[in-house]
């Protein structure tokens, strides 16, 4: 059930996704920099906290090489139900987000999005490779190499220090 699956691929820079309006992004845009993945949702108790913490390391950081990818999953309690787009204007209406929020993915069972199978093949979690709840971090380094996973109530502030050492300031 939450044994990690084998990938082919090395680097997080190897996939394509898909905006929050359909269209392909190609990760290996996002080369050089410290990426903090985060599956996202607009209805958990973790919202608020997580969308504003999110939204001041990313004001703090970007000029720096940090970017913030969110993925809306409505997997978890159905708390994101609306449509991808719903997702980005909320993000971006209410905590003034300016990262990118991709298209609504599944991050656990056989519709798993690949860059998800992916990180959690790089990085189980307690208890095996299944994603818990929302708002579940991954930092990828530079080289697009998983670096650490991070559960719903590590916050955002919480990993700071580990954001910093990733960009080479510790």
């Amino acid at each position: 059930m939450g044994a990690a699956q084998s990938v082919s691929e090395k680097s997080i820079h190897e996939f394509t996704v898909k905006d929050a309006r359909g269209k392909d992004v190609e990760l290996s845009n996002y080369e050089g920099k410290v990426l903090l993945v985060v599956n996202v949702a607009s209805k958990c108790g973790f919202t608020d906290s997580n969308y504003t913490q999110l939204t001041e390391l990313h004001n703090k950081y970007k000029d720096r090489g940090f970017e913030i990818l969110a993925f809306p999953c409505n997997q978890f309690l159905k708390q994101e139900p609306g449509s991808s787009e719903d997702a980005e204007k909320f993000a971006c209406t209410r905590y003034k987000a300016e990262y990118p929020i991709f298209q609504k993915v599944r991050v656990n069972g056989p519709d798993t999005a690949p860059v998800y199978k992916f990180l959690k093949a790089k990085k189980s979690g307690f208890l095996g490779s299944r994603i818990k709840w929302n708002f579940t971090k991954f930092l990828v380094g530079k080289d697009g190499e998983v670096i650490e996973r991070y559960g719903t109530s590590t916050t955002p502030h919480a990993i700071e220090d580990d954001i910093k050492k990733a960009l080479g300031e510790v």
